[in-house]
């Protein structure tokens, strides 16, 4: 064995064994391009002292002149944050917890990707691919390992275990970053099928919140003959009519029914407040020099999404602070969790190349996706809006799961991941059959 430090990024030392080309769960990779790698993290200890010294010596603006959030980030919080962040967190202990994982890198289209991949003990468990999001990562899914690949551990029966791969995005986290462009939803879609094939999944099935939704959604649109189906927390299901209206920033129709009207108002107040980071992101996200220059830069760009704390922002607030904020809670989301997923975008130096994602894909995510492969969707009542059932269905031809959760919001993996890992084995468990024939 060839054992060497086969990847270096933003001053890391990723320390992993080449194997070259080998046979991993009884899967041969074809040749070295295809290679599947095990991955293991290993920060330097110099990185995490020179991150902390950058958070203890943050030159700090002026209080804001409101006493709300309005204005952004509350300086009395995040210095709060960064005090903790900069003496006590243990970054280690995320560390820990990502090496205990089955970790891999492949390349795919010329970019490095980086993936966890559990399998069940149990026999007929279905392969699922799960795409994180930003400003997530792998780290927002951590949770929901043990509940979907071990689920009679967690009150559940074996027939709903699943065989869990959670790749990083291009361009997060362990990832490499593309140096070309191109690398929008669609083409890491393509990707995703390339891995799942690769690691020799004949038939699977993809979920997906945020960005992950539509990465999903763009893998059922492709329709590649392994997808049997998909499961989405982000649904896009805005009628064409009904977004050039939000986009004129119009009165809701009158036709419109109760549930579509709250969603029409709750999209109007999306559009309007709380998407100015993403509309920077989406035309000048090379400007954002600063999050790659200072870590609580970073960390407010962040956690911040708008005009007070509402979702999808509240749960990371509302863990840093260890309150409910503006009626919404934090459920199983701790501070630690915030700063681990935080800590990896410092590391690993993507808080500028994560954004170009927003560059990159023209489509809005909450658009009808158009979708005619069978489609589950779960509305949890704190996401940036409640998609209604009649939209959902013109959006999704072949709905085969609806259902409005009672706790979680847009991290819903990370703020509930009891009861995201629910929504995912009901949503799938009409497709099992059709994986084993």
């Amino acid at each position: 064995m060839d054992r060497r430090h086969f990847i270096s990024k933003a001053g890391l030392g990723f320390a992993a064994a080449s194997f070259g080309t080998f046979d991993m769960d009884g899967v041969a990779a074809a040749d070295e391009s295809s290679a599947i790698r095990p991955f293991h993290v290993k920060v330097l200890e110099s990185d995490l002292a020179d991150m902390r010294r950058r958070i203890t010596s943050t030159r700090w603006p002026d209080r804001e002149t409101v006493s709300d959030s309005s204005q952004g980030v509350q300086l009395e919080m995040i210095q709060g944050l960064a005090r903790y962040w900069g003496t006590e967190y243990d970054w280690r202990k995320c560390e820990t917890t990502l090496n205990a994982l089955p970790q891999f890198t492949t390349e795919i289209d010329g970019v490095t990707v980086h993936f966890i991949h559990v399998r069940s003990k149990h026999a007929e468990a279905l392969p699922l691919i799960v795409t994180h999001g930003w400003p997530g990562s792998v780290i927002e899914q951590l949770k929901i390992i043990g509940p979907l690949t071990d689920p009679t551990a967690h009150g559940a029966k074996a027939a709903d275990a699943f065989h869990l791969v959670i790749p990083s995005i291009p361009g997060y986290g362990f990832s490499s970053r593309p140096a070309t462009t191109g690398w929008d939803t669609d083409r890491i879609a393509r990707a995703w099928v390339v891995l799942m094939t690769r690691l020799g999944y004949t038939k699977f099935v993809a979920q997906g919140g945020d960005w992950g939704a539509g990465v999903t959604e763009a893998m059922a649109k492709q329709t590649p003959p392994g997808l049997l189906g998909i499961h989405v927390n982000l649904p896009g299901t805005v009628p064409p009519d009904i977004a050039k209206l939000l986009l004129a920033a119009a009165p809701p129709p009158a036709t419109l029914s109760s549930d579509e009207r709250r969603a029409y108002e709750q999209l109007n107040n999306l559009y309007a407040k709380k998407r100015a980071y993403a509309t920077f992101m989406a035309t000048r996200p090379q400007t954002l020099y600063g999050i790659a220059d200072s870590p609580v830069g970073l960390a407010t760009w962040m956690i911040d999404h708008g005009d007070g704390y509402g979702q999808p922002a509240a749960a990371m607030v509302s863990a840093i602070a260890g309150r409910t904020i503006d009626g919404h809670t934090a459920g199983a989301l701790t501070r630690d969790d915030v700063l681990d997923d935080i800590t990896l975008y410092w590391l690993t130096n993507t808080g500028v190349s994560s954004g170009r994602l927003y560059w990159e894909t023209k489509t809005s995510l909450y658009n009808a996706a158009d979708v005619s492969l069978p489609a589950a969707v779960s509305i949890f009542p704190g996401e940036n809006y409640q998609a209604p059932r009649s939209w959902t269905e013109a959006a999704y031809q072949h709905l085969i799961y609806f259902n409005e959760v009672a706790a979680g919001g847009h991290y819903a993996a990370w703020e509930q991941p009891q009861l995201f890992s629910e929504e995912v084995r009901a949503g799938f468990r009409s497709l099992r059959s059709v994986s084993h024939p």
